[in-house]
């Protein structure tokens, strides 16, 4: 990867994550259904990840799909999942949960994080729900979280880059500020120079037919807005092949 800039790869498969590491990634974010905007990986999923990656692996925890306000049987889930990602190697943990008002929920975040030590934690796009985001870097500083993922509380990290721009600033490097969402080879230069970012986060990814030779048109095993069933989305070498390049021009 290009010298003082990192690209972080969000991927929810093996495949996608051997893809990413080949095409120059310094880092993955491992979840299942990105569809979903990923929620936590299985474990066989990290432990066979693990086996065939050099670079470090950040596991994301997410019990479901939707907002971040989770029950208490929920937590303890995300709990037992930070204890077995743990277990079977994960480098990170990533996870992020608000209050009903918009706020980072200090009390269960410090607890995740005790469970979380001694890996790194981040906090993730939960962060673009949040009521002030000015106010919620603070709380995410205070807490001791490493990194936060963001796309300036915007549709994109390019729609939100003013934001993702003063967040960096207010940051002053006592946490990672990561832009995320949206982010293209079309766009990273863009944000790069506008933000002052280090790190940024994508998914980088393309569709390929499926192998099936046999197939049932009449059937889906998801809802109505599910993805085409013999279509595959995975991370593309090319497309983090050329962020690479712009990033390392860039510098």
């Amino acid at each position: 990867m290009a010298p003082g800039i990192l690209m972080e790869v969000c991927v929810d498969s093996v495949e996608s994550a051997i893809n990413a590491e080949r095409g120059g990634a310094s880092r993955i974010e491992l979840c299942s259904s990105l569809m979903e905007g990923g929620i936590t990986p299985s474990i066989g999923l990290l432990q066979v990840v693990k086996q065939y990656l050099r670079i470090p692996v950040f596991a994301m925890i997410r019990p479901r799909g939707g907002d971040f306000l989770y029950t208490d049987s929920e937590i303890e889930v995300m709990k037992n999942d930070i204890k077995m990602a743990k277990a079977s190697g994960a480098d990170g943990i990533v996870f992020g949960v608000l209050t009903e008002d918009g706020r980072v929920n200090a009390e269960v975040c410090m607890d995740l994080i005790a469970e979380s030590r001694p890996l790194p934690v981040t906090f993730h796009r939960a962060f673009d729900m949040v009521h002030d985001p000015s106010t919620a870097l603070e709380s995410l500083t205070s807490l001791g979280f490493d990194r936060v993922l963001t796309s300036g509380c915007d549709s994109s990290a390019l729609e939100g880059l003013p934001t993702i721009k003063r967040l960096v600033e207010q940051a002053k490097e006592r946490i990672i500020v990561v832009a995320a969402g949206g982010i293209t080879e079309r766009n990273v230069q863009r944000i790069l120079e506008g933000s002052g970012i280090c790190e940024f986060h994508c998914s980088a990814r393309s569709s390929r037919d499926s192998s099936m030779k046999f197939r049932n048109m009449s059937v889906s095993m998801g809802a109505s807005l599910s993805p085409p069933e013999y279509s595959v989305k995975v991370a593309d070498i090319c497309k983090i092949r050329t962020l690479n390049a712009i990033a390392r021009d860039t510098v």
